[in-house]
């Protein structure tokens, strides 16, 4: 037996799905609440130091968190090459806003404090601030549009065309997602400064958390309404087998009112997924309240795990629908890399994933305890 054989390629393929949802749900709860904090800035702080309390609080970890992103993406190049391709051409403007607000994050950090101007740390702060909010906004905007489909096609000689605009992303729905994201992860920020920081800053923090978790339960649920009663979801009407080619032209596939709801009669346990969205959510909000620190944290976890597994549950097998052509959207089951090319990346993965976790827990439990205004404002130490 050929050793990549060990493993057929429709479970290869289910695995790389499940790894790619967590990478994605990795990132989100680690760079999230970066991104979080970044975005509350202007709201959570008010003088000098305690914006430099805010900054410092993820000042320590932030570009390690952004290793998942890099993994996903990594994963998403390998394991799914016309997934990639689609969605790195077609969404390209707004990976570059992206990229440059990320970008603007780390030149804030290191360049806030070289001038002791208050008109300069104050442009950097918002800086930090665009490198925290257009991120959040934007992945959100992404995942709307692929709910409701991407305007791509292929050719008959596997030539993507795609036909949309930048702004044509900015659509009602997919807004409505973007947003869902912001406070989503403005929560996930909150529950961090809450834990990580004292005084002015926490309590702030604790108040905006609060506002933003209700805000996730509420858009969270008019999603799942929208998707029920007002948005066509796919639905594969040919043969398809999941260890058939890679070519998304072999299928047939329509649209369907309440079809990315199908997956919930037919496996009621994926319910976990949006149940645990919800509670989560409110839960944080309660135990923002009875000040109940790391239960804080813990549930706005659970809540990004929910609403991210809720996505991918909702639309599987689809990972990128497309309104443009329904037939050439991608599935898992015809948008994989080859047998030996999935069976590779696992044996890597099963290597090197643990040590990045394991680094990970290490670096965070070093750098375990809270921020305060003594800390950053000392001149020994290297605080930004």
């Amino acid at each position: 037996m050929i050793l990549h054989e060990l493993i057929d390629y429709e479970t290869l393929r289910i695995i790389w799905w499940v790894l790619l949802g967590v990478l994605l749900i990795a990132f989100a709860t680690t760079d999230g609440f970066d991104l979080g904090v970044g975005t509350l800035l202007p709201f959570v702080a008010k003088t000098d130091a305690e914006r430099r309390v805010a900054i410092n609080a993820i000042g320590a970890t932030w570009e390690g968190n952004q290793v998942w992103l890099i993994l996903a993406g990594g994963a998403i190049f390998a394991a799914w090459p016309p997934l990639y391709a689609v969605s790195f051409s077609g969404f390209y403007l707004a990976m570059f806003a992206i990229l440059f607000a990320l970008i603007l994050r780390p030149v804030g950090f290191k360049y806030r404090s070289k001038r002791d101007s208050a008109r300069w740390r104050a442009g950097w702060d918002w800086a930090l601030f665009i490198g925290g909010f257009v991120p959040s906004l934007i992945f959100g905007v992404a995942v709307g549009n692929v709910l409701e489909g991407v305007p791509f096609r292929f050719a008959d000689d596997m030539r993507i065309f795609y036909e949309g605009s930048f702004f044509a992303l900015l659509n009602p729905y997919a807004l409505l997602c973007g947003l869902l994201s912001v406070a989503m992860l403005m929560m996930h920020g909150s529950a961090w400064l809450v834990l990580k920081t004292t005084g002015p800053v926490a309590e702030r923090a604790r108040r905006f958390g609060s506002i933003a978790a209700l805000a996730v339960v509420l858009l969270f649920a008019l999603g799942g309404l929208f998707l029920w009663m007002g948005l066509d979801g796919y639905r594969i009407t040919s043969d398809i087998s999941p260890i058939g080619p890679s070519n998304p032209l072999l299928k047939t596939v329509t649209l369907e009112s309440g079809a990315w709801l199908a997956n919930y009669g037919a496996h009621p346990w994926m319910l976990i997924a949006p149940i645990l969205g919800l509670l989560a959510a409110a839960a944080a909000f309660l135990t923002m309240q009875a000040r109940r620190e790391i239960m804080t944290l813990l549930f706005s976890n659970i809540s990004i795990t929910g609403i991210i597994s809720t996505v991918g549950l909702s639309m599987f097998p689809f990972i990128l629908p497309s309104s443009l052509d329904p037939r050439s959207s991608l599935t898992v089951w015809d948008s994989s890399s080859s047998h030996l090319t999935l069976f590779i990346m696992l044996v890597a993965t099963v290597i090197f994933l643990p040590i990045i976790f394991a680094y990970t827990a290490w670096v965070y439990k070093v750098l375990w305890g809270k921020i305060d205004e003594k800390s950053v404002t000392d001149k020994n130490s290297h605080a930004y």
